[in-house]
């Protein structure tokens, strides 16, 4: 077992920092929390979950050889190489968003862990990266860390934001109401693959305020919504 010194904030940066991967939130687990290793020896008892904010991690994913072998799911199979390099190094397991049928619920740990709300674009929007972020995996690990900075209830910005220019910037207007719709979005990405959506992202994450500075790259804005039309197809 690590000792309690070898799970600060400064080792956890160490193994990502190199991966262009962060530390977006954690939570403490408890018995009703449902992690594979909630019931293991040792259990889990603590989740962390990481990935990026922005483009932090394009330049390494972009470089490595899951981007450039020309095989299905470049992004999933990076992340669990690395995720599963990092969990060895600190003793823990790494859980992936993909694994399933049933599929680990990682929007429900985003919104336990403080710093992400669901948004009007049915994205989690996280207090610092806005509608720029995503989590690539998590960490379950044995140990409860005391780590920093520590978030306490990120009120979602969309409920005192009055313009709502996320709303009004979808040329289909696939937000309009109650749900997203994603029937209007996906005819509009496939019947136009130089529209500003499918080569910069989607028009309506890009209008909204919070979080500007770490909007995605060009050329991973479209390689998401590259690989989001494919799935769609499928």
């Amino acid at each position: 077992m690590m000792d309690n010194d070898s799970y600060n904030n400064s080792r956890i940066h160490s193994l990502l920092h190199p991966l262009g991967l962060l530390l977006i939130g954690s939570l403490r687990l408890g018995q009703d929390d449902p992690v594979p290793d909630i019931a293991a020896d040792p259990p889990a008892r603590q989740l962390l979950l990481i990935g990026n904010g922005g483009s932090s991690f394009w330049p390494q994913f972009s470089r490595s050889g899951e981007f450039s072998d020309g095989l299905a799911d470049p992004l999933d199979r990076w992340s669990r190489r690395v995720g599963n390099q990092v969990a060895q190094a600190l003793q823990g397991r790494a859980i992936f968003p993909f694994d399933g049928p049933p599929y680990p619920p990682f929007l429900a740990w985003a919104g336990k862990s403080g710093n992400a709300v669901s948004s009007r674009l049915s994205l989690f929007i996280h207090e610092q990266y806005g509608l720029w972020h995503a989590y690539r995996f998590a960490l379950a690990l044995p140990e409860k860390l005391e780590l920093s900075p520590v978030t306490s209830g990120f009120e979602s910005p969309c409920l005192s934001c009055a313009d709502k220019p996320c709303l009004e910037a979808c040329p289909v207007n696939a937000f309009s109401g109650p749900e997203y719709r994603t029937d209007l979005c996906m005819d509009y990405l496939r019947g136009d693959g130089k529209s500003a959506c499918r080569q910069l992202g989607c028009e309506s994450r890009r209008a909204c305020p919070v979080g500007k500075a770490f909007t995605y790259v060009p050329e991973q804005a479209k390689f998401h919504m590259d690989a989001f039309v494919r799935s769609r197809y499928m």
